[in-house]
């Protein structure tokens, strides 16, 4: 059967079997889990980064955060628009190549503006995926498995995180960090290869319910899919405008957006200084730490991203209340957990703290990500999932490694000048109205460490303060988690009959 450039088809409905759909599905998985690898590589070859390049922590937020995030978010809606029309196949095949040849160059970098500037083309090749992603997805998936996909497709991100920390902790230690970005960048060509040829561009709608089926399992044996409409800059606003609505307009899609953002946003600040917090407190070198925190972080955030799909998707039978109660309770679970894996006087102790809070953090994606699908048309998901990821990325991407680096390097400003003082009341409190020059510690410790030949009264002062700021820059950015979950228990209130009225208005049966 052919298929126009957008995917549209008239006639009857093409067929696909479960094991085509799971291969469907595991090539967007590892899409995804390349495209975290190459994402957030750089938390941990950051200490390597930061040492060679002589930066700060908040430069180094930066590089993992707002300078990848800009392009990002902004293209991802324009890039969405065009998945609305066009081949999602095709986008997904070019976004990739663009992306991993960036995660490349990003190795060739000698100083700051250079990298920045690869980490911007990052963030312009890795938008075009998961807004096309969710819609084929979605075409692929009935509703009630939807969350339950979306949430198999979101376990690339603790695969990515794992793979690129163990790969990228090791490279590191064994290359160097530029060999490190040009190795995870290249196996990008063959995977948007592979999508190119295996993946059908299914007829959009593809898996919704009919109308009015005469059992609750039907599905219409015909498709007729409309033809998009004509492109018009007045239409495109439209469209943008009435997913805008449902995403902030309607109560508790609203504050189910709020809730992953907050959680992203403590999630990318945290996870970007990880490694080095490690490094600086325990004199981890690159490849144990990279050990460490992908596979301890990657088991239980792949547990727990798994557990939030299937698990709300059974419990959503009783009540659709449970999609934004999972995530909240599961959030509340995990934050003092992860405060207390931050307070361990051991990295042994820590990791192993560490294997339990992720478990329960990551039930929020799959349930989220099915909510936004649900509540829009067929030719309305891509841009959905765009704008979702343009408030989220330019807030949490962009907002959280920047907002914990700056916290580290005034944490670190203050501990430097006030040695011995360690609680975290007493810096928050103190840190902002002390005489000190902001430069002091940056003076003299570029870098996080003392200059060669200091004297080890100096490079003592320079470690204990950098890994005491680190500590206290990643507990406070985990109360945002606390934020995230109050969100997702506002959003529990009217899920249901917004549900139904999106129902109604697709014209599915309630």
């Amino acid at each position: 059967m052919a298929l126009g450039a957008s995917g549209t088809a008239a006639g009857p409905k093409p067929v696909y079997s479960d094991g085509y759909k799971n291969l469907v599905l595991g090539l967007l998985v590892t899409a995804y889990t390349f495209n975290f690898i190459d994402r957030t590589i750089i938390a941990t070859i950051g200490e390597a980064i930061k040492v060679d390049l002589k930066i700060t922590d908040t430069q180094l937020g930066l590089l993992g955060g707002l300078y990848f995030a800009l392009l990002y978010t902004l293209l991802g809606i324009p890039i969405a628009r065009l998945a609305e029309r066009f081949s999602r196949v095709n986008i997904i095949s070019l976004a990739i190549l663009i992306w991993s040849g960036f995660t490349a160059l990003c190795g060739t970098a000698h100083n700051f503006a250079m990298l920045a500037a690869y980490r911007f083309g990052v963030g312009f090749g890795e938008a075009g995926l998961s807004p096309p992603a969710h819609s084929l997805i979605s075409d692929y998936y009935e509703p009630k498995k939807r969350a339950s996909a979306l949430a198999v497709y979101s376990f690339g991100i603790p695969l990515g995180t794992m793979f690129g920390a163990v790969a990228g902790g090791w490279l590191a230690q064994n290359f160097s960090w530029r060999v490190a970005f040009m190795l995870v960048g290249l196996p990008g060509i063959l995977i948007a290869v592979a999508i190119k040829l295996l993946i059908k561009e299914p007829p959009r709608g593809h898996s919704e319910p009919e109308p009015h089926p005469s059992l609750a399992e039907d599905v219409a044996a015909e498709v007729h899919e409309p033809a998009p409409p004509k492109f018009s800059m007045a239409n495109e606003l439209k469209e943008m405008a009435a997913v805008t609505g449902i995403l902030f307009g309607k109560w508790p899609v609203l504050h189910m957006v709020l809730g992953v953002t907050l959680a992203s946003f403590a999630g990318y600040g945290a996870g970007q200084f990880a490694p080095p917090y490690f490094i600086r407190t325990f004199g981890l070198d690159y490849a144990q730490v990279g050990l460490i925190t992908g596979l301890v972080g990657g088991f239980s955030a792949g547990v727990g991203t798994l557990v939030g799909g299937f698990l709300t998707d059974r419990l959503s039978r009783r009540s659709p209340r449970w999609y934004p109660l999972t995530p909240a309770i599961g959030l509340t679970i995990a934050t003092p957990i992860y405060i207390v894996a931050y307070t361990q006087s051991t990295w042994e102790m820590a990791a192993l703290i560490l294997l339990v809070p992720g478990i329960f953090h990551y039930t929020y994606l799959g349930p989220t990500f099915g909510v936004v699908q649900n509540m829009v048309d067929t030719r309305r998901r891509a841009t959905a999932t765009a704008l979702l990821f343009f408030f989220l990325n330019l807030l949490a991407l962009g907002g959280g490694p920047p907002f914990t680096g700056w916290l580290i390097d005034q944490f670190a400003q203050y501990a430097f000048a006030h040695p011995g003082q360690t609680g975290i009341w007493s810096a928050l409190t103190g840190m902002f109205g002390g005489g000190e020059t902001a430069a002091s510690f940056t003076a003299a410790c570029p870098g996080g460490i003392a200059p060669q030949g200091s004297p080890q009264a100096l490079v003592d002062q320079c470690q204990a303060a950098s890994a005491l700021a680190t500590r206290q820059g990643i507990i406070v950015t985990f109360l945002f988690y606390l934020w995230a979950a109050f969100h997702y228990l506002l959003g529990s209130f009217g899920l249901v009959k917004a549900l139904a009225e999106a129902r109604v208005a697709r014209g599915e049966a309630a």
